[in-house]
């Protein structure tokens, strides 16, 4: 009797242990699924397939689908084509390491709400893959919103665990803590980059800042005269100074930044350089789209044709570079 009594008290356990997983179970499966975090947003929006490439590809998934919260700022398809990323096979093929920093730069822990900023220029807003700068301006009667010089499409796409904003360009991660860096890192820039170690420059220019420097390329340089690197070391030192200073801006400028702050019915407005010499920007129309600018070329005092951008938005710690397709001159 002892025995069956003990086996009873055992089924007895068991039958309870049992119905307990059960409960558990039916609790589980009983609660919804949250298909609205900001990893499934990106999954439905058909103009957002890249974005979604890089976030499935990347380590970013799992926490876009956590409890967040979130602000991603999200390029539309179009965005990554004009950033040389022609489908979802191009960021399926590109390397791991960069395709991680592409999701680090958009991702920002928090909700922000960029329409509630100051009208103000580049303001410092952190991304889990370093700075951002976001300007808040006003151009006629609309209220244009950019970061990095990408213009803002959309305020938000809201999700249970955040926000989704589209933005018109990638947002290049970049790679240097300095704009000197950055520009000895070019190989077209080597002949430039000799010109400011000759000017003395660096230690300015691996400082604080913030710079914007438009940096001619090696072609731009040797049409000055300068076609080598003994050739720059042979200038005299005042000269390459003079060159290198009206190149140089004393501030953070990106193209969209001349856009925005040029006067209503404009098409052209003056840069100040380092050496307080000026230069004249003007806009570019963009040719999909009536009265609406999308570039800029420049002319120094003495340019007699229009320096062109070959590379825009370069962004590094301290600052931001363009390349450009000529030597800006104070002279003829």
């Amino acid at each position: 009797m002892r025995k069956f009594k003990i086996n009873i008290q055992l089924l007895a356990a068991c039958g309870a242990l049992l119905l307990t997983a059960a409960g558990c179970s039916k609790d589980k499966t009983a609660q919804p699924q949250d298909g609205n975090r900001i990893a499934q947003v990106l999954a439905d929006n058909f103009n957002l397939t890249m974005m979604n490439t890089v976030v499935t590809r990347s380590n970013l998934r799992t926490d876009l689908s956590g409890p967040g919260p979130y602000t991603l700022f999200a390029p539309s398809d179009e965005a990554f084509i004009r950033s040389g990323y022609s489908n979802t096979v191009a960021i399926l093929s590109a390397s791991p390491k960069l395709i991680n920093s592409i999701g680090a730069y958009h991702t920002v822990e928090g909700i922000y709400d960029l329409s509630k900023l100051p009208f103000l220029f580049n303001q410092e807003i952190t991304s889990r893959g370093g700075k951002l700068f976001v300007t808040r301006w006003v151009k006629g009667e609309d209220t244009v919103i950019t970061i990095n010089g990408s213009r803002l499409l959309s305020s938000f796409i809201s999700a249970s665990n955040g926000r989704v904003q589209v933005i018109n360009r990638m947002l290049e991660p970049y790679l240097h803590a300095t704009i000197a860096d950055a520009i000895a890192a070019e190989s077209s820039l080597t002949l430039f980059w000799q010109a400011i170690q000759r000017a003395g420059m660096v230690d300015m220019l691996k400082g604080k800042g913030p710079y914007t420097i438009y940096a001619p390329d090696n072609d731009a340089m040797k049409a000055m005269g300068y076609a080598t690197l003994d050739a720059v070391n042979a200038a005299p030192a005042a000269a390459i100074t003079a060159l290198v200073k009206y190149q140089v801006v004393a501030d953070r400028r990106f193209v969209n930044d001349y856009i925005l702050s040029t006067a209503i019915g404009k098409s052209t407005t003056s840069q100040g350089m380092s050496d307080n010499n000026s230069v004249t920007v003007t806009l570019t129309p963009d040719p999909q789209q009536p009265n609406v600018f999308s570039g800029i070329t420049l002319r120094g005092l003495g340019n007699t044709t229009d320096v062109n951008l070959l590379k825009q938005d370069i962004i590094s710690g301290n600052g931001v570079l363009h390349i450009t397709d000529q030597v800006l001159k104070i002279t003829q």
